[in-house]
C-alpha cells in the first residue's frame, strides 16, 4: 500500500495506507498479547484496553505515571482490580506494552520505503511517516519519552536502542547520498530525530501550523542541508 503514495505525501494520504492507527491499535494491543489477555469476549477486551491505555495517559498527565496506582487506574476507567488484572498484572507491565507499541512503530516505518531506491527520498518518506505516525498515536510517544527513565532497566535499554537504530537508519542513507563523511552523517540524523521529537512533546509550539506544514519544512531543511532538491 505504501508504494501507492507519493515521496511528498500528506497526513491525509498517508491514513489511507496506515497498518496502525488510533482506531485499529485495540485490535493491534489484542492480537500480539492475547497469551497474557484473559477475557475470552473480543468486544469487551477491545473496549477496556482502550479505557485501560486512554485512562493512563489522562493520569500520567494530571499525577504522573510513577504516582498513579491501578487503584487509580481503576477508578478512572470503572473496571475492577479483578477485571484489570485480567489486561495487566502491574504498572511495569503496562508501561512496557506502551514502550513495545512505539518500539514497533519505530522499526516498522523504515521498512515501509524499502522499494524506494533513491536515499533522500527515502529519508523524505521515512520523515514524513516518524512525523504522521507521532500526530496519530501522540499519547503513546509521548508518554515513553517521559517515562523512559520509570522502565525497567531492560526496557529503558531496548527503548534507547529503538531510538538509536532509527537514527542509524537515516544516517546510512544520508551516507548514501555521497556528500558526507560518516560522522556528519550521523550528526545530520541526530538533528532530524530531534526535529520529530519536537512535534510530538512540545505541540504548545505549533498551535499554528499543521503537520502537513511542520513535515514539509523537516523536509525542506533536509534537502536543503544536503545540497540536493
Amino acid at each position: 500500500m505504501m508504494k501507492s503514495l507519493p515521496v511528498n505525501f500528506t497526513l491525509a494520504e498517508f491514513r489511507k495506507v496506515t497498518p496502525l492507527d488510533e482506531t485499529n491499535i485495540w485490535v493491534f494491543l489484542l492480537e500480539r498479547h492475547s497469551d497474557r489477555i484473559g477475557v475470552k469476549r473480543r468486544d469487551t477486551a477491545l473496549e477496556n484496553l482502550k479505557k485501560i491505555f486512554v485512562a493512563t495517559f489522562t493520569l500520567a498527565n494530571s499525577v504522573g505515571f510513577r504516582a498513579m496506582t491501578l487503584r487509580d487506574l481503576c477508578r478512572e476507567t470503572g473496571l475492577s482490580m479483578g477485571g484489570l488484572y485480567g489486561y495487566i498484572e502491574n504498572k511495569d507491565q503496562l508501561a512496557a506494552i506502551i514502550e513495545d507499541v512505539v518500539r514497533h512503530i519505530s522499526e516498522a516505518v523504515p521498512t515501509w520505503f524499502a522499494h524506494i531506491d533513491a536515499p533522500l527520498d527515502r529519508i523524505e518518506c521515512i520523515l514524513r511517516a516518524q512525523i504522521y505516525m507521532a500526530e496519530i498515536l501522540q499519547p503513546w510517544l509521548y508518554f515513553v519519552f517521559l517515562e523512559s527513565r520509570g522502565l525497567p532497566p531492560a526496557h529503558r535499554e531496548i527503548a534507547k536502542a529503538s531510538e538509536l537504530g532509527s537514527q542509524l537508519t537515516i544516517a546510512a542513507l544520508i551516507e548514501r547520498t555521497g556528500t558526507f563523511t560518516p560522522d556528519q552523517a550521523s550528526l545530520l540524523a541526530a538533528h532530524c530525530m530531534a526535529l520529530f521529537e519536537d512535534w510530538y512533546v512540545k505541540r504548545w509550539k505549533y498551535r499554528t501550523t499543521s503537520v502537513d506544514i511542520f513535515a514539509d519544512s523537516v523536509v525542506t531543511l533536509l534537502r536543503a542541508r544536503i545540497g540536493q532538491p
